[in-house]
């Protein structure tokens, strides 16, 4: 089993698509590291030789940032803007959608399940129309 910071790659997958489990490792970077180890990138996981494991752990050591670098870059971008009080930073504070998405029926996976609230929605005696 291929393990590369800390993260164990699944076996039975290609390797350009097992790379992807690794935090800060999409697609387009994937397919970049498989070609400039030089290997092939439907091969997959388990056929790995380790010394085609290495070449793959020295690329991504040398050249990107990967896991908990990541994360932590992340996370303080968001806690600067959320301390320089810009829209999305309060966004951000509020666990609401950033990027403009509306809100009154859609965004329930930021906002979580629904809180009923009574006086909301038909009137009584009132006639659908």
């Amino acid at each position: 089993m291929a393990r590369i910071a800390g993260v164990d790659l699944p076996r039975n997958k290609q390797i350009w698509v097992s790379l992807q489990y690794l935090y800060g490792i999409g697609r387009t970077q994937a397919l970049k590291i498989v070609e400039k180890a030089g290997i092939e990138p439907t091969t997959r996981t388990e056929n790995l030789t380790e010394e085609e494991q290495n070449k793959i752990r020295d690329i991504i050591s040398r050249e990107y940032k990967i896991e908990g670098d990541v994360r932590k870059m992340v996370s303080l971008n968001i806690k600067r803007l959320n301390e320089i009080g810009c829209y999305r930073g309060t966004r951000h504070h509020r666990s609401l959608p950033v990027n403009g998405q509306r809100t009154r029926t859609n965004s329930r996976t930021r906002k979580g399940p629904r809180k009923t609230v009574a006086g909301r929605g038909q009137k009584r005696g009132m006639a659908k129309t």
